[in-house]
């Protein structure tokens, strides 16, 4: 929730569901398996096995359950990279685009 030391423009909203992320970059070619743990219109925070530099350009590709809302197809730019433990990173990833 948003109170008044949070700095944020957009409510977030929790969420608990597995992200795909698509590292752009010809060379790395490569996709991140994640867990979305939070979402808002700006952007949102991921959960995933391995650090990613900030400002790497990614595709998000969240599945929505529910048939009558899209999928989520974003370009992403990562902001904020932190380890939580031993095999956990949270993503700070910021929308740069919907596709």
């Amino acid at each position: 929730m948003l109170n008044q030391s949070d700095n944020r423009h957009f409510y977030r909203m929790m969420v608990n569901a597995d992200v795909q992320l698509f590292i752009n970059d010809p060379e790395a070619g490569r996709s991140v398996d994640g867990i979305c743990r939070d979402l808002s219109a700006s952007g949102m925070s991921v959960d995933v096995n391995e650090p990613l530099e900030i400002g790497t350009m990614i595709r998000v590709k969240l599945e929505s359950a529910n048939n009558s809302v899209p999928p989520l197809d974003a370009t992403a730019k990562v902001m904020r990279c932190g380890q939580e433990n031993n095999d956990c990173y949270q993503l700070g990833l910021a929308f740069i685009d919907m596709n």
